[in-house]
């Protein structure tokens, strides 16, 4: 009987880790699901790495050297909500 001891706490050792290799959170079960997971995370960070770039783009014109009359004359009608008596305003 002494001589069992060992190979049946090995086995359970090894049951235990095949059971959670096939269907814990990490699992060969939950594959398909981390798949689509991280499919969505791309999609998401795309979506804010052409965002960062636009917005990048746009500081780019405002920095020290390199501003122009055109974006400094917008920012500014858009914070102060100033318009010329000859222009049109179209509020979105």
């Amino acid at each position: 009987m002494g001589r069992l001891i060992v190979p049946a706490i090995t086995l359970s050792f090894l049951a235990y880790f095949a059971f959670h290799a096939q269907s814990g959170k990490y699992g060969i079960g939950s594959k398909e699901i981390l798949a689509s997971d991280l499919a969505g995370a791309q999609t998401r960070y795309e979506q804010l790495l052409n965002r960062r770039e636009k917005l990048e783009r746009r500081v780019q014109l405002l920095h020290d050297g390199t501003l122009e009359r055109d974006m400094i004359d917008e920012s500014a009608r858009r914070l102060l909500g100033y318009s010329a008596t000859d222009e049109v305003t179209i509020m979105r």
